[in-house]
């Protein structure tokens, strides 16, 4: 049988990173981590100077994630990492950048 384990829950977890992250490619590394790791859902940078994400999947690929992304890729040095669950109905059908 393919596809999602019916009994593997789901979270969605809204992120916020700040530091030197934009111009160092953080969004492009982010993208990649979410596609290896199936995780779906979106990565933007924001106006001032921080990225934001939205990421689903499951929880232990999610853990995953967000260990990531609470350093970034090599060239990248967050200095400030916000993460929360956020309740959602939305699913997401694959990991883009905006």
């Amino acid at each position: 049988m393919s596809g999602p384990d019916l009994n593997t829950r789901m979270e969605t977890y809204y992120v916020r990173v700040r530091g030197v992250v934009q111009g160092v490619g953080f969004r492009h590394a982010t993208v990649r981590q979410a596609h290896s790791l199936g995780i779906t859902g979106w990565v933007a940078n924001l106006s001032d100077g921080s990225v934001e994400a939205m990421l689903q999947g499951p929880a232990n690929q999610i853990d995953r994630m967000l260990e990531w992304m609470r350093r970034g890729p090599p060239s990248a040095r967050v200095i400030d990492f916000f993460s929360e669950e956020r309740a959602v109905d939305k699913r997401f059908a694959r990991f883009e950048q905006h």
